[in-house]
Formats: structure tokens, C-alpha cells, sequence
């Protein structure tokens, strides 16, 4: 007797993405302008870029999150989590890009906090997916398993908004110190991005000379704004370099929706390819991070009294 054939999913939901990944591409635009010419005080500055940034990587997670598991048919309900706290994320970073004088509110702190701890907590689901599997930590497995870098991003998106907060409350930390450890936070958000894309890529055995860039200009962003926190005069190496990084998370989509081409059926068969093929809104995490770190740039840059 035959076995039964399963019915395909409904694309409705692909046609959902698209709609949104639209309206996130705008809605990036609208942020970026924010994070690159942020107004009024230098704090309030500061705080406006961090929202920014921590916005535009929500939509990346919110995108991502959502493709993943609607791959996975959101077999668990909690799958269902990520991509809705990822989207509170975004709404609440958003509102600190635009209204950075209410960073400090405890509504948007709450709400960022909780974001981020979902992201630790969605650390500890996809550990598990891997570990629960044959072989555990097995490269097969880190391949094609649930990944590591969606929920982290959400957690460095929560961490972001809270300390764009932190930046009014005015103390002799926020002078001195939260600044350069905002930069190191950053030099350690590029790099854990980095070994991300790299694993990928590596699994995609960098079949394109571009599929190096992800695993070559943001390494050198990293060091530089690593310097930046102990040296000012690191950030006229930095900022050239996190602007590099920016254009690398723009240029990026571009690249995967190619790979989407070259794969069987191309975009002719868009609603499996957009599922196996390059994920078109992953390489916008290095975006989001680059904004946030060039709007923590002029605080190292300038004395704090």
C-alpha cells in the first residue's frame, strides 16, 4: 500500500515574509538614517544609534526566526516565541531610534530585557535540539541543527536597548566606563557574527570568492572598535571599517538572493528556494551591529566631563 502523501504546506505564510521583508527593508532605511545622523544631546546621540542598531537586527532575527521555523513547521509552540519577541524587540528599539530622550523609560527597559532574555533562553532550545541528536556536537549537526546565532543576536538586540537607556542616566559610570565596555560588546557581537557566516559558508564551501567578506572585513571591525575602547585614536581605523561592515549587510541579501538564482529552479521555485537557499535576511545582523557601533564611536572619541 502506498504511503500517504502529505499535504504541502500553505504558502500563505511565504507570502507574509515577503510582504514584511518589504516593509523591513523600508523600515531599515528609515533607521539608518536615524543612526547616522542621530540629534540633540551627545547621549541622547549615542542612545538613538543603539536603538537603531538594535532595531535592525530584530527585524533580521524576526525575518530569520520566522523562514527557519515555518521550515520546521513550528512543530513546538515555542517556536512561535522567537520571532514574536523578536518583533516586540523591534517595535520598542524603534521607538528609542525615534525617541531617544524616553530610553530610560522603564516600559521600553522592561521590555528590552525580556527580549533579551528570551534570547538566552532560545540559546538553551537550540542546545538542546543538538545535543538531543545523534552524534551531539557533530559537525552534521551544527550544519543543519538549529543554530546558535538567531536567539544570541536577540539577546545582544535586548542588551543594546537597555544600555541605549542606560547612556541618560547620567552617572560617572556612563562617563567613564560604559562607553569603551559598549565597544568591546560590539567587538564581540562582530566576531561571534563572523563565526556564524563563516561556519555557513564553510558549509556552502565558498563556492563564490565573495562569501570571504563576511569572514574578512568585519574581523577587522572588530579589532578596530576593540582598540577604540582602550585608544581614541583607534576610531579613525574603526569607523571606516564598521561603514565597510554596514555596506557588507546591505550588499549581502544581494548576494544571497544570487545564490537563490543559481540554485535548481531559481526563483521559478521560489517558495522551496527562499526555504533551502541562502537566507536572505541573516547578512543584516552585521548591519545592525556596525549602526550601534559607529553611534558608540564619538562618545570614545570625545572627553566626558
Amino acid at each position: 500500500m502506498l504511503a500517504r502523501r502529505q499535504p504541502e504546506p500553505s504558502h500563505r505564510p511565504l507570502i507574509a515574509v515577503a510582504a514584511a521583508t518589504v516593509a523591513a527593508a523600508a523600515g531599515i532605511g528609515w533607521l539608518l538614517q536615524r543612526a547616522w545622523k542621530p540629534k540633540g544631546e551627545p547621549d541622547q546621540r549615542v542612545a538613538q544609534s543603539l536603538g537603531a542598531g538594535a532595531a535592525i537586527l530584530c527585524a533580521s532575527v524576526a525575518l530569520d526566526s520566522a523562514l527557519e521555523h515555518y521550515r520546521g513547521r513550528f512543530k513546538d509552540r515555542a517556536m512561535f516565541v522567537g520571532p514574536s519577541m523578536a518583533l516586540l524587540g523591534l517595535g520598542t528599539a524603534a521607538y528609542i531610534a525615534f525617541r531617544p530622550e524616553r530610553a530610560n523609560d522603564k516600559v521600553p527597559k522592561i521590555a528590552l530585557m525580556t527580549v533579551g532574555a528570551t534570547g538566552l533562553i532560545g540559546l538553551g532550545f537550540h542546545a538542546y535540539n543538538i545535543l538531543k541528536r545523534p552524534g551531539e556536537l557533530d559537525a552534521l549537526n551544527l550544519f543543519y541543527a538549529a543554530p546558535f546565532g538567531a536567539p544570541a543576536a536577540l539577546t545582544l538586540a535586548g542588551l543594546y536597548g537597555v544600555i541605549a537607556g542606560e547612556m541618560l542616566s547620567g552617572s560617572q559610570y556612563v562617563r567613564t566606563r560604559l562607553p569603551k565596555h559598549t565597544a568591546g560588546l560590539i567587538a564581540f557581537s562582530l566576531m561571534g557574527t563572523v563565526a556564524e557566516a563563516g561556519w555557513l559558508h564553510f558549509r556552502g564551501a565558498f563556492q563564490d570568492p565573495a562569501m570571504y567578506a563576511p569572514v574578512t572585513i568585519p574581523p577587522l571591525a572588530a579589532m578596530a572598535i576593540g582598540a577604540a575602547a582602550l585608544s581614541p585614536r583607534a576610531t579613525v581605523v574603526a569607523e571606516p571599517l564598521l561603514k565597510a561592515t554596514a555596506v557588507l549587510g546591505i550588499a549581502g541579501p544581494m548576494f544571497h538572493a544570487y545564490g537563490i538564482h543559481r540554485n535548481m529552479g531559481g526563483w521559478k521555485n521560489w517558495s522551496q528556494m527562499i526555504l533551502q537557499g541562502p537566507p536572505l535576511p541573516a547578512p543584516p545582523a552585521f548591519l545592525g551591529i556596525a549602526a550601534a557601533g559607529l553611534g558608540v564611536l564619538p562618545a570614545l572619541k570625545e572627553p566626558r566631563k
